[in-house]
């Protein structure tokens, strides 16, 4: 068979959805697993989404759209960005695509050549460096440190950047720590971009809803930063709709419109169905959503208190999102079945084994992750108490070498 291209040999395949197939492999095999490793809200997506969506499809929503979406949607986007977030930009400057992931591999693909390098404070979502290194681009991890509740100092940014840095990647709350980042934090972030003037602000913002603090301000709302900003968002963690497939970008119309461009030789536009649904759901009471909010702020705080009663955990408590990553690193180095618990990747494979809990290991977010893995709490009570009460029984029997 002939080779496949090197793009292709130099992807890391998803961890997330490695560990996520490996419980659904246990869970078909008659075991209980308790799986917290996806960060899917376990909700529906809001009544008046789902009528729309069956309107849509008796009215017969069934063509394609233009490129960058009805200009309808484009129009919502627009008003929700200067309702919400303070952010001017009119609809022309406004893409729909696919899911916010589609959309920010569009930026990257507009905004990063061949050597181009991209900065991304770790721990992170690992698609951000998969699709930097698809561009052919060179990802430059920059930690980040608990102490500092993982938020990436100006010291450190400035030390990172270079004469090919062309992209830095923000996400505020964070996916896997749940970090939000200030505005007097953004603010001083850039001061030091002042710097860099070739230097473009990428802004993944898909979490901006779900929030345990009063702001979660954009860096496109900072000055300096706005002309060279590109803000990304999308409804599937906010409206509960993650297989709708529907994500938003707005920036300035260059940039805009090299997207746009590329989405026509690609994914050619959004589904139509979802695009009606999502004018719908650019329409939702915020109490609905606000709902959904105080139900992830409940299940943060029983999953926290349930991990900090185990010995020997640290945790930071996120200020977004819905993940906990906590670090236990203190039973690193304990013996289990003839080797040793060394590192994320055992850790997490021994709670899947011996726990029947599921978790993504640190590993997935980025280089020295120690002890820590990501905690969805995007799930039902029953499911989380489940996982929890079985990670702390099978840890303090590691401790106790019930395991060796």
């Amino acid at each position: 068979m002939p080779g496949l291209s090197d793009r292709t040999r130099t992807l890391e395949p998803s961890r997330t959805i490695a560990m996520n197939q490996r419980a659904r492999d246990l869970a078909a095999s008659g075991l209980d697993i308790a799986d917290l490793t996806v960060g899917e809200p376990d909700f529906h997506p809001p009544e008046n989404v789902r009528e729309a969506a069956v309107r849509a499809v008796a009215e017969g929503a069934d063509r394609y759209t233009p490129v960058a979406g009805y200009p309808e949607l484009r129009e919502a986007v627009s008003r929700k960005l200067l309702r919400e977030n303070g952010l001017s930009y009119p609809a022309s400057q406004v893409m729909v695509s696919c899911g916010a992931k589609s959309c920010l591999s569009n930026a990257v693909q507009a905004l990063i050549g061949p050597g181009d390098e991209a900065i991304i404070p770790v721990p992170a979502w690992s698609t951000y460096a998969e699709i930097v290194k698809l561009a052919g681009g060179v990802p430059v991890l920059v930690p980040t440190a608990a102490a500092e509740g993982y938020k990436l100092r100006p010291e450190r940014l400035e030390a990172a950047l270079t004469p090919r840095t062309r992209l830095v990647i923000l996400c505020s709350p964070s996916n896997p720590t749940g970090a939000v980042l200030s505005r007097p934090e953004l603010e001083a972030l850039a001061s030091v971009l002042e710097r860099a003037p070739e230097t473009w602000i990428l802004s993944d913002e898909v979490y901006e809803r779900i929030r345990y603090v009063p702001e979660v301000p954009s860096p496109a709302s900072i000055p300096g930063l706005a002309d060279r900003c590109v803000v990304v968002n999308g409804l599937s963690k906010s409206h509960a709709m993650t297989g709708w497939r529907i994500g938003f970008l707005a920036g300035p119309r260059p940039l805009v419109d090299a997207c746009i461009a590329l989405q026509g030789q690609t994914t050619t536009c959004a589904s139509s169905i979802s695009q009606k649904a999502s004018l719908a759901a650019l329409e939702t009471e915020a109490s609905v959503i606000d709902a959904f909010v105080a139900a992830f702020a409940r299940r943060r705080n029983r999953a926290a208190a349930a991990l900090r009663s185990i010995p020997g955990v640290r945790l930071v408590d996120p200020d977004g999102a819905f993940y906990l990553y906590p670090d236990f690193s203190s039973y690193l180095g304990t013996p289990w079945r003839g080797r040793t618990v060394a590192s994320s990747d055992d850790l997490a494979l021994f709670l899947l084994e011996e726990a029947r809990a599921a978790f993504v290991p640190g590993s997935a977010f980025g280089p020295e992750p120690g002890g820590c893995v990501r905690i969805s709490f995007a799930a039902a009570d029953d499911r989380i108490d489940a996982a929890l009460a079985r990670t702390k029984a099978a840890l303090e029997g590691l401790r106790a070498g019930a395991f060796a």
